[in-house]
């Protein structure tokens, strides 16, 4: 455990370099979502997830706010394999993004625990479909558009990523890559653009309360795109193995309440809400976010591995 926590600090200090603003679509409720952020992640709690999430960001900011729609799947396969299917629509402002792919993990069990190792392929497409105001048009005068800005198109690239998941029964830790080939998408404009490569490590623990009735969740994700970080921290209450709540705290931008429950059927449901302290909290009136996930056994269990790991929170 000591080596583990040694090499998730040296992996935070090197994904910290501060510029631009990041691509990926962003969750509080992100250990829910690590399908699309690690394909290494599918199948990691042995029983077949359904999982959807949609976010409202900055609600009451007007038109143009980030709205982002996940669909997840995965599940394991032969023992050895993990497989798993992502759509993940993220629209801001003029720009639409829609990221299909589909992940295999080779699982290994190791003393520490489960390592999967894993490989996600996909296409994502980018469309622009904007009304550009420019200052000649806001003054009565000609439109002037500019050579480098896209209007109203629609372009596909291959999408790759490459990342590993380890988890035991008391805690998981994972790392990542999206975007490594730098996908390029070539619009109509005198400018070529291109989606950086992303970079993510997290991990969460289980600490064991006095009181056998509740166990402390704590986890964290750090996320940059070489240019950028964003680093988020959670610690949640679990009550009976069934219902939790807790605190998120995203560095230099909101605290994040959130609530939840797993009922004996394998359903969960999750909501938080985020407490803007960035500046953009003068415009809005926070961010919303709802999770939904079913899981169920694959070879006939009563309840399928609802507590194998420590992912399930």
């Amino acid at each position: 455990m000591r080596r583990l926590l040694v090499l998730i600090i040296v992996l935070t200090g090197m994904f910290i370099n501060h510029s631009l603003a990041q691509v990926d679509s962003h969750f509080s409720l992100f250990e829910y979502s690590q399908n699309i952020y690690n394909p290494g992640a599918a199948g990691s709690n042995d029983a077949m997830c359904v999982t959807s999430l949609h976010r409202q960001q900055w609600v009451g900011f007007g038109d143009g706010r980030p709205v982002t729609t996940l669909f997840s799947f995965d599940m394991p396969l032969a023992d050895i394999l993990g497989v798993g299917l992502n759509i993940n629509q993220d629209i801001i402002g003029f720009q639409q993004d829609l990221n299909i792919s589909g992940n295999i993990a080779y699982r290994v069990e190791l003393d520490p625990g489960m390592l999967g190792i894993g490989l996600g392929v996909g296409v994502i497409n980018r469309s622009i479909d904007g009304d550009w105001k420019t200052w000649q048009s806001l003054n009565g005068g000609t439109t002037y558009e500019d050579p480098i800005i896209p209007h109203m198109e629609s372009k596909t690239a291959f999408d790759m990523s490459f990342g590993a998941t380890l988890v035991s029964q008391d805690y998981w830790v994972g790392i990542s890559t999206t975007h490594l080939l730098k996908p390029v998408i070539n619009f109509e404009t005198e400018a070529k653009s291109y989606i950086s490569r992303h970079y993510y490590l997290t991990g969460g623990y289980n600490y064991a309360l006095p009181n056998p009735s509740f166990d402390l969740l704590a986890s964290g994700m750090v996320q940059s795109d070489g240019s950028t970080v964003e680093i988020q921290l959670n610690a949640k209450i679990l009550y009976n193995k069934s219902f939790w709540g807790g605190v998120s705290y995203r560095y230099n931008d909101a605290i994040v309440p959130m609530i939840g429950v797993h009922l004996i059927n394998g359903l969960s449901f999750g909501y938080s809400y985020d407490i803007l302290t960035s500046n953009v909290g003068s415009y809005s009136s926070g961010s919303h976010e709802l999770m939904i996930r079913y899981c169920f056994s694959v070879d006939g269990k009563k309840t399928p591995g609802r507590y194998r790991s420590v992912r399930r929170l």
